[in-house]
């Protein structure tokens, strides 16, 4: 009697060290004896006791399509099974899941109702057209980024600090309650208003394209980064968001923006709006401006001693001056009204690209080396000429007179010939550097060899014994 009682005893230890789970998907499996939690050939189940102490899995980027057998690691508290092929994802066993990423699946819903514990959950860039998080109060990190969400309720979700909600179909969100939020991204939604006044500790706001008319941040004081680019504001007042590093307010309708309490501002965007002025004086760590596509006069950028990239095209300005900006590595100010441009930063060497094009009436382009600019600077006007000062621009103005005879010089720039084209009988020629110095005379003849002079900028007068007319010209 005894010893069957032992033989039933043993039998019944064997079955349950036996106990298995059974894993359908063979990618699933797979992933398991590659870490070590099963053994080959894959047969369709694991060890139950192999997996229930199991706290960390991660198995994404699998090409898993069912995950079932998860419901067996009941002391798991990371999973990580983003980019496979789930279509469904049953986390109901796993009560002690604190983190949960299942991001780039093909999840149409997505229930976390049993998850207490959870404190972190992305489910970005699946197919989910409702997610319920009342029941996960622990909640803090919150990403569903890319989905078909067309509503969502985190009213009980007070722990939250980061929470993501972009490229929805949203056309509300309260986040009223999360009074600890620091992160919120409701970017690529349809909402018409979003109030942010509870959320005193935002840094971080990410509303573009969207339908705002309207956004008070006054209440942020804490603002690192604003962008609302994209919207229908006609007003943006950022005065109390003295700690921002980074406004992007583009493609809007604003007529004014204030950033003069913004001192710490690296990165300004409000481009395509309607401005007619702009003051960036106090911006002092300011490295990127642009403004262009908006209806500004003037700009001045003298204070701007980090400024490294400008793009200011397509305004209404009548000059430019960026002499100052020492560490200006782009400068794109065409079409504009430009008649003065001063680019002699020291740094001319280190800028590029370079365009002033489509600013017809702008003649002296004010550079550290003309020769070093003509060489390679070439989105300029025809009629626009680097100079190295104000004297050189005096002389040039004498020049490209065209009111007396009709003659082309061609090619233009040049590197050894130039070649007089018209009804004219070339009697004497004479040309001039920008100094004023002759260095070239000659007489009777269409063809000039200048291939002897330095590289730059130069003033051919042509005369057929009664009339002149003189014109510039590049050699190169």
């Amino acid at each position: 009697m005894k010893k069957l009682f032992l033989l039933l005893l043993l039998g019944f230890t064997l079955v349950g060290f036996s106990q298995t789970t059974e894993i359908p998907d063979p990618n699933f499996e797979q992933a398991l004896i590659d870490l070590g939690y099963d053994t080959a050939p894959i047969d369709g189940s694991v060890l139950t006791a192999n997996i229930s102490g199991v706290t960390y899995l991660e198995i994404d980027n699998r090409d898993i399509a069912n995950l079932t057998g998860i419901e067996d690691f009941t002391a798991l508290t990371t999973l990580y099974c983003f980019d496979n092929q789930l279509t469904s994802l049953d986390v109901s066993a796993n009560s002690a899941l604190e983190l949960l990423n299942c991001n780039s699946n093909q999840l149409t819903s997505l229930d976390v109702s049993n998850n207490a514990a959870l404190t972190a959950l992305f489910c970005s860039f699946n197919q989910l057209t409702s997610l319920d998080v009342n029941a996960s109060p622990a909640l803090e990190f919150l990403y569903c980024y890319t989905n078909q969400l067309t509503s969502v309720d985190v009213s009980l979700n007070n722990a939250l600090t980061e929470l993501d909600f972009g490229k929805n179909q949203l056309t509300s969100l309260d986040v009223s309650n999360n009074t600890d939020l620091t992160t919120l991204y409701c970017d690529f939604n349809q909402l018409t208003s979003l109030d942010v006044n509870n959320n005193t500790a935002l840094e971080f706001l990410y509303c573009f394209d969207n339908q705002l008319t309207s956004l008070d941040v006054s209440a942020n004081t804490a603002l690192e980064l604003l962008n609302c680019r994209s919207n229908q504001l006609t007003s943006l007042d950022v005065s109390n968001s003295t700690a921002l590093t980074e406004l992007y307010c583009d493609f809007n309708q604003l007529t004014s923006l204030d950033v003069s309490n913004n001192p710490a501002l690296t990165i300004l965007n409000c481009f395509t709006n309607q401005l007619t002025s702009l003051d960036v004086s106090s911006a002092n760590a300011l490295t990127g401006l642009f403004c262009f596509d908006n209806q500004l006069t003037s700009l001045d950028v003298s204070a701007n001693t980090a400024l490294e990239l400008l793009n200011c095209y397509k305004n209404q300005l009548t000059s430019l001056d960026v002499s100052n900006n020492a560490a200006l590595t782009a400068l794109f100010c065409y079409t504009n009204q430009l008649t003065s441009l001063d680019v002699r930063n020291g740094n001319n060497t280190n800028l590029s690209p370079f365009n002033s094009t489509s600013n017809p009436n702008l003649t002296c382009i004010y550079v550290d080396d003309a020769s070093y600019s003509t060489a390679n600077w070439t989105n300029i006007d025809p009629a626009s000429t680097f100079v190295n000062n104000e004297a050189e621009c005096e002389i040039l103005s004498l020049g490209d007179n065209t009111s007396v005879l009709d003659v082309n010089i061609f090619p233009n720039p040049t590197a050894n010939y130039l070649f007089i084209e018209g009804n004219v009988n070339p009697v004497s020629i004479t040309i001039y550097n920008l100094l004023g110095a002759k260095v070239i005379a000659t007489s009777n003849t269409d063809k000039i060899d200048v291939s002897e002079l330095s590289n730059g900028v130069y003033i051919i007068k042509i005369s057929d014994g009664i009339d002149q007319t003189d014109r510039k010209f590049i050699k190169n």
